[in-house]
């Protein structure tokens, strides 16, 4: 069953890039006394993630964190090497850029999918949320193939 506005977020352990390093970052460090979007794209360097999905929030971060949101976070089951890569290339220098890369976090949501057809494996379904003090106020999943209720502006307007 996944998750859903009024829940509180699982225990869960990722990884973020810090001093050349995978370095663990689980959610209670994440989101804990905090509010934060997060979004989540099927995988870093892939067509819709990289031409739309974090350049919008790149673009709207500042925008965002007028509205009260301590930090913005993109994630994907992809390793932390892969996601800091991803953020530098897309000069998401204002967005933490998290590796799911067991996915354990996604698994927990209950928002995994199966990119196996593409040769993807497990990933992440594509969704946006609002989490303050690791509640979910706002969560918003994509249809698969769509790109409307998690892309930054519609998170904008949702704060």
């Amino acid at each position: 069953m996944a998750i859903k506005e009024g829940d509180k977020l699982p225990e869960a352990t990722m990884h973020v890039m810090k001093d050349g390093r995978p370095t663990p970052v689980t959610t209670a460090e994440l989101f804990g006394g905090k509010k934060v979007v997060v979004f989540a794209v099927p995988g870093a360097y892939t067509p819709t993630c990289s031409q739309a999905h974090l350049p919008g929030f790149v673009v709207n971060a500042d925008d965002i964190r007028a509205k009260g949101v301590d930090a913005i976070v993109c994630l994907s089951v992809n390793d932390a090497f892969v996601m800091d890569a991803w953020g530098k290339d897309a000069n998401a220098e204002h967005i933490m850029m998290v590796g799911d890369g067991n996915g354990e976090f996604t698994k927990k949501l209950g928002l995994e999918m199966d990119g196996s057809g593409f040769g993807l494996g497990t990933r992440s379904q594509r969704y946006a949320m609002i989490v303050e003090d690791g509640v979910v106020t706002k969560l918003a999943v994509e249809e698969p193939g769509k790109f409307e209720v998690s892309k930054a502006e519609a998170v904008l307007e949702a704060l």
